[in-house]
């Protein structure tokens, strides 16, 4: 009985001390004043901290020059942080690097006379210890080859989880350091990082690279280069931009040498003047030397058939076919005017192969002193670089024939025929030319107005086109007829452009015979529409012009290529995706690059490659989706080709960075699964065929996936059907965008 009481009185006082009101027995009390702070404990250190990474761009390693020796006789030192993204995407510190390479070089004066006036030193190389020095936790790595060597000792701050530090504890200083340096220039520091890895423990495969650090030592103080006239963004319009990483910091995606070192600043670390070499060297071909080395790769497969490109240069750059315009130099170099205003052989015979400034052979017979001469006729007017490589005359000279259309007009001939008069106002020059004047001594190739119909879903259909050849012009118009018995042509909506190549100098037109070596450029032809059976109502308008139904701009294919008449000067004279609709529509059936050729890996007698034939595949359409995805994949031959394996050569951006020639954020598939461009077929000799299934063969030529598209409804290549009104294959419910393996998903841009 005692005992069950005092379980109670227990119960009841337990209740109380919780707040249980109802055993209170009166009023509660005042409250008391409230007693003193207490001090502030210690700051504690973050226990978010991450050793993997998934990708490349989630790892950030950044140098602290206030902290940073590498000049002078203080002993050297680095200090450095690295992040990474936890599983929330946020930047955290990394932990347990064990080894990572130091990159440092000297940005100096150049007072001998050769080479250009401000150069790059490498530390180590000029302490003759390589290109780079290693640090790990033990102060010994192993090198390339086996060999262990010295090593910086690398010690993370265990109160600063992901914070390093790198010092010297072996004899002498570190091989970074420049002793007799000037510490008020600029000094250049970048960090590779090995051995990190995913989560499952697979290694990154791009390269864990800092972004490389310029800085004053004597002060601190971050710097600007002044030899960086090609930005990596300029690399990058071409070689297509690694995803994930900060918008300014451009990482080059796709760069071979080297398994790639993303950045411009990167491959002057090691292609300095300390690795320059005779240009002229028939084994070697090339100058190491970033400029002329650079200069020589993408000249060399414009050049190696004139036997210009010898030795090694020839296996390693022969098949490069620089994509824009060789002597517009600006494509490249973005960033300043130093190409221009220091003028140095080196850099020069780098393109201009034929030169030999020690003969005088290639160069009027002048031998230079040194370089320092080279001012002197290169310095200013006609023959500085900017004025003898013609930079930026095409887009003036490009402006210099206009024909702007006018009206047009359909005479029924009472014969069966019809005709259709086109009348065009015509400038050369910015002038109206004279009465009589016809446009052929200015046309270099083509000379044809292109016209066509447009059908209700916006296809272009070609076959209305006119020559100009021997139309006199009279009053500043051009008129041009053409007769035709298929009248049905001769109604609805048409467009009207011109195919015409034109000579030019010096920024005007000029009769080509004029000249002894002219430029040639598009006349300007901007693409009009208009209705034949109303004058006075809108007329409709391609699917090309239309931004909703496009995915591709002029825009998107000049940032690589510059401009498109260079591209296709060889066959026609149009600078705009609109003109290239004449052609490449899915209603001109026929291909002339029907066959799909490889590089059988195997050489002739002459020492050419030789190409066979690929059984099986071949395409036969012109359409524009189509043909562009050939010819950048390697199956429509030219410079861009397949190898033994099937694998694209020549290519400059990775195959599946889409947004490379695609506008930003494009969006492929319709909601019906359709395209969004509305196309539903493209024609072919016998029928039509499916434009999803076709263009992803373009690149896809296997056997397993013609299977693959025919078991998805697609009607392939080789069995058309008879009817334009194809149904929509499945690809969308698997390939779509937003789907698991959508295109937005395995074909991921510049992501490795």
């Amino acid at each position: 009985m005692m005992k069950k009481n005092n379980r109670t009185l227990l119960a009841m006082a337990l209740m109380c001390a919780i707040g249980v009101s109802a055993c209170s027995d009166g009023d509660d009390g005042k409250d008391g004043a409230d007693g003193a702070d207490g001090s502030h404990g210690s700051n504690g250190t973050s226990t978010v901290t991450v050793d993997t990474v998934s990708t490349a761009a989630d790892f950030i390693l950044t140098v602290d020059p206030a902290a940073t020796v590498v000049v002078g006789a203080d002993d050297f030192t680095i200090t450095f942080t690295a992040t990474g993204k936890d599983s929330k995407g946020d930047d955290v510190p990394f932990t347990g690097l064990e080894k990572v390479a130091l990159y440092v070089t000297n940005q100096m004066p150049n007072d001998t006379g050769t080479g250009a006036p401000m150069v790059w030193s490498n530390n180590a190389i000029a302490n003759n210890f390589g290109s780079s020095m290693y640090c790990t936790p033990t102060g010994k790595a192993e090198a390339r080859g086996g060999a262990e060597v010295d090593a910086c000792t690398l010690v993370e701050d265990e109160e600063n989880p992901g914070t390093y530090t790198g010092t010297w504890e072996h004899d002498g200083n570190a091989p970074v350091v420049s002793a007799d340096g000037d510490p008020n220039t600029l000094f250049r520091v970048m960090v590779r990082t090995y051995d990190v890895t995913d989560s499952s423990g697979v290694a990154i495969g791009d390269k864990l690279l800092s972004t490389p650090v310029d800085f004053i030592p004597a002060t601190g103080a971050l710097a600007v280069s002044e030899k960086d006239s090609v930005s990596s963004a300029a690399c990058a319009k071409c070689h297509s931009s690694m995803d994930g990483y900060e918008a300014g910091d451009d990482r080059i995606a796709n760069i071979g040498a080297h398994h790639n070192y993303q950045k411009v600043e990167n491959c002057v670390a090691c292609h300095n003047p300390a690795y320059a070499t005779d240009q002229t060297d028939p084994a070697k071909g090339w100058n190491a030397n970033f400029n002329a080395m650079i200069h020589t790769i993408h000249v060399a497969g414009h050049v190696k058939d004139y036997g210009w490109v010898q030795g090694e240069a020839l296996e390693e750059f022969g098949e490069v076919n620089y994509p824009a315009e060789l002597n517009e130099c600006t494509v490249c170099h973005d960033n300043g005017t130093q190409w221009n205003d220091n003028v140095y052989a080196e850099a020069c015979i780098g393109c201009h192969l034929t030169v030999d400034l020690t003969t005088g052979t290639g160069h009027a017979g002048i031998i230079p002193a040194d370089d320092t001469a080279c001012v002197g006729c290169h310095g200013a007017g006609s023959l500085s670089p900017i004025i003898a490589h013609k930079v930026g005359n095409r887009a003036i000279e490009q402006e210099q024939v206009v024909l702007d259309f006018q009206d047009v007009a359909v005479v029924d001939n009472g014969d069966g025929t019809s005709t259709l008069t086109v009348t065009t106002n015509v400038t050369i020059n910015g002038a109206v030319p004279a009465d009589g004047t016809v446009l052929d001594p200015y046309i270099s190739m083509a000379g044809s107005l292109l016209i066509g119909n447009i059908d209700s879903d916006g296809t272009p259909i070609r076959g209305l086109g006119m020559s100009v050849s021997g139309v006199a012009i009279t009053g500043g118009v051009l008129t041009t007829t053409k007769s035709d018995a298929d009248t049905s042509r001769m109604t609805g909506s048409i467009y009207v452009t011109a195919d015409m190549l034109v000579c030019a100098e010096d920024g005007e037109a000029v009769e080509c015979a004029s000249v002894t070596r002219p430029s040639t450029v598009s006349a300007s032809a901007p693409v009009k529409y208009f209705n034949l059976d109303d004058p006075t109502a809108a007329a409709d308008e391609p699917r090309f012009v239309d931004p909703d139904r496009i995915t591709i701009t002029t825009d998107k294919c000049n940032a690589c290529h510059e401009n498109l008449t260079h591209v296709k000067e060889a066959h026609h004279g149009v600078s705009e995706i609109t003109q290239c609709m004449d052609c490449h529509n899915n209603r001109y059936p026929g291909s002339y690059h029907g066959a799909v050729e490889y590089d059988t890996g195997t050489v002739d007698a002459n020492g050419d490659k030789v190409f066979e034939t690929l059984d099986g595949v071949t395409f036969s359409n012109r359409d524009l989706m189509t043909v562009a995805h050939r010819f950048h994949s390697g199956s429509f031959g030219g410079g861009i080709y397949l190898n033994e394996d099937l694998e694209t050569v020549g290519y400059p951006a990775l195959a599946t960075d889409c947004q490379a020639c695609h506008k930003d954020g494009a969006e492929f598939f319709a909601p019906d699964g359709g395209l969004t461009s509305g196309k539903s077929s493209i024609e072919v000799p016998g029928g039509y065929i499916s434009p999803v299934a076709e263009t992803c063969r373009t690149c896809h030529i296997s056997e397993s996936a013609l299977a693959h598209f025919k078991s998805n409804g697609a009607t392939v290549e080789g069995m058309p059907d008879t009817t334009a009104d194809l149904p929509v294959e499945s690809c969308a419910t698997c390939h779509a965008e937003g789907k698991t393996y959508g295109v937005d998903v395995v074909h991921a841009g510049g992501s490795h």
